[in-house]
Parts: structure tokens; C-alpha cells; sequence
């Protein structure tokens, strides 16, 4: 069976499930990505109440869609973070911010993230994607000196942190794949080993592929696949393009909001911007990865009813399935000199 192409539905959680299930089915979808926020997924009823993991399929089963991943980024987000303010505030839910005190918020994160794993058993998934947080994002411009020592004990924070939420992972045979971001624990390719010797290299973590973080990073995520193959665990289809060049706008972002022409990079959508894509495709081809290809709609200058249903179009052209047989196969001695029948 060719890979499902996928809908991401963390950018339509502002409606409900169902209507995002008609919509995705008639841009021709093969199933979702479901965001745990909004009405599309609640962790909290999913490992308490069968009834409702039964209900939300067949919501996708009426639709004819399938699920292969549940995501939880934004309480995984919580989970390592510092400072934990206003912004954690905005996202997460009520009974994960409390009273909003630091440590709490992070180890109520945590006990989500586990219980997240619970919940894509009982729907019948083995994959969930997230966010890890960090404690030392804030770090990243290294000024005020920052010691080696607080490095090392944001990757030991970490792990310390993601070590017991792996366990459950384990326990209920889901996968983690974090995607690499930056603000997160991992968000180039060297914090990327870093985040996996962290923890041991255990198979219960590995990757969400998402480009667009690698164009404005200057990364090659075609080398990336093929670095981490056997770490990528879902793969996430989103644009981003440069904008830099004119001496003013800088790779950082300046502050500025989505699609502000003075940002030195934006979002947009699937197919509208620099990633290699072709190369990407054959790249995954290459290093044998057979999960879902999500569409993660993000482009602030575009409706997203016409960004979404067109890149479908785009990465069904380019999900090719790889060769059954080299193409000179028929060129060998013993195809092109083989006996004719009754000779």
C-alpha cells in the first residue's frame, strides 16, 4: 500500500472534529494527524472511557479516514521548559497550568505526556508526536557566558524528565517522535545527537522530520534523513522560505510577526517554498521509511482552505513508491538473451 498522505489537524483545531473530517476527506486525505487540543482529541477521556476512543473512529471510519499518529505538542512543550509564563499559559490546558507554579506545571506536563502514550494504544496508534521543551533554548546565544556546565545539565534535566515518560511508552508499545524545532531540546543536527545520547539512544524516542525548520537554519534535511534513518518516526510536511539577502532581514526573525515582509524567513505552505522536496521523497525512499507523509498547513499569507487541498496535490505527486526492480534489470544477459518459448 503507497504511504498515507495525512491532514495535521493542530492548525484547525479552532473547529470541530467532524467538520475537519469532511473537509479532509473530500481534498482526498487518507486520514489525520490529530492534534490532543481543541475537540479533536482528549487524552483524558481517551484513557479513561473506551467508549470514546470508539466514537472517534468512527468519526474517521464514517469518513473514511485512518489515524497513524496522535500529537501532543504543546504540553510536551511544558515539559522541560524554563522559564514556564504567560505564553505555557496560553496553550496549555487548565489542569496542566494550574496555579501556574513552575515545577508544577512541568510535572503535570509530564504526567499528560505519559498518559498521551496510554491514549494512542487505546486508539489503536503507536506513534505520537511532540515536543520536548527545554531548559536551555534560552541559552542559545551563549551571552551571557554560558558555562559547558549548564549545557550539560539542561541535556541531564532532559533526560532526567523524558526517562520516566519513555517507560510508559515502552510499557504500551508507542513511539515518541520529537520533532526537531528550535526552542526545543533538539533543533539542529548536533543538538540532535546530543538529545539522543542524552537518552541513551532508547528506541521508545526518535524524530519527527519537519523541513521547514532546516531551510532558515541552513541544515540539509535531505542529510538529515539519511543521518538519522533508523530515528525517523513520522514525517510532517512543512514550507518555510528565506527572505533574506537584502541586508536588513535577519535569519532570527527580528521579532516580527508571521508574514511581515521585513522577517528574513516565513512559513508558507507546502510546495511554496524552499525545501527540497523531490530530493526529501526520494531521500525517505532511500532509507526505507514507510509511516505516514502528514500535511502541516502553516502560511500566514494564505488561506489555508486553498493551502490545505493543495498540498495534497503537491506531495501525492511526489510520494512516489519506490521501484520493485532496478530500471536495468532488463538490461542483464539473462533477460535480454533468455530463450523464446518453443525455440
Amino acid at each position: 500500500m503507497p504511504r498515507p498522505i495525512t491532514l495535521f489537524t493542530g492548525q484547525w483545531a479552532d473547529l470541530p472534529f467532524t467538520e475537519v473530517c469532511e473537509l479532509a476527506a473530500g481534498w482526498g486525505y487518507d486520514g489525520l494527524e490529530i492534534a490532543c487540543w481543541g475537540d479533536h482529541f482528549d487524552v483524558r477521556a481517551a484513557v479513561s472511557d473506551p467508549d470514546y476512543v470508539r466514537g472517534r473512529r468512527e468519526i474517521l471510519d464514517r469518513h473514511g479516514l485512518g489515524v497513524w499518529a496522535i500529537s501532543n505538542h504543546l504540553v510536551g512543550q511544558a515539559v522541560c521548559d524554563d522559564p514556564i509564563d504567560e505564553r505555557h499559559h496560553d496553550i496549555l490546558p487548565a489542569r496542566i497550568w494550574g496555579d501556574g507554579e513552575p515545577e508544577g506545571v512541568r510535572r503535570r506536563a509530564a504526567a499528560e505526556l505519559a498518559d498521551t502514550a496510554r491514549a494512542a494504544a487505546a486508539l489503536g496508534v503507536d506513534t505520537v508526536v511532540g515536543f520536548t521543551g527545554s531548559s536551555i533554548w534560552k541559552c542559545v546565544a551563549m551571552f551571557p557566558p554560558t558555562p559547558q556546565s549548564m549545557i550539560d545539565a539542561g541535556y541531564a534535566d532532559f533526560a532526567a524528565r523524558w526517562h520516566p515518560i519513555l517507560d510508559v511508552f515502552d510499557e504500551v508499545g508507542v513511539r515518541f517522535a520529537h520533532e526537531v524545532h528550535p526552542s526545543e531540546i533538539a533543533y539542529d543536527y548536533w543538538s540532535t545527537r546530543r538529545a539522543l545520547e542524552a537518552v541513551g539512544h532508547r528506541p521508545a524516542f526518535g524524530l519527527n522530520w519537519d523541513p521547514s525548520h532546516f531551510v532558515w537554519q541552513d541544515l540539509d534535511p535531505v542529510g538529515f534523513l539519511l543521518d538519522f534513518a533508523d530515528r525517523i518516526y513520522h514525517v510532517d510536511c512543512k514550507d518555510a522560505k528565506l527572505q533574506t539577502g537584502n541586508g536588513r532581514n535577519g535569519r532570527l526573525g527580528s521579532h516580527l510577526a508571521w508574514a511581515d515582509p521585513r522577517r528574513g524567513w516565513d512559513f508558507v505552505s507546502t510546495g511554496r517554498g524552499d525545501v527540497p522536496w523531490e530530493a526529501s521523497f526520494r531521500a525517505l525512499n532511500a532509507i526505507g521509511y514507510a509511516g505516514p507523509i502528514s500535511v502541516e498547513w502553516e502560511d500566514a499569507g494564505m488561506s489555508r482552505l486553498q493551502g490545505a487541498p493543495e498540498a495534497r496535490e503537491f506531495v501525492a505527486g511526489l510520494a512516489f513508491e519506490p521501484p520493485e526492480a532496478a530500471f536495468d534489470a532488463a538490461f542483464s544477459a539473462a533477460q535480454t538473451h533468455a530463450p523464446r518459448s518453443g525455440s
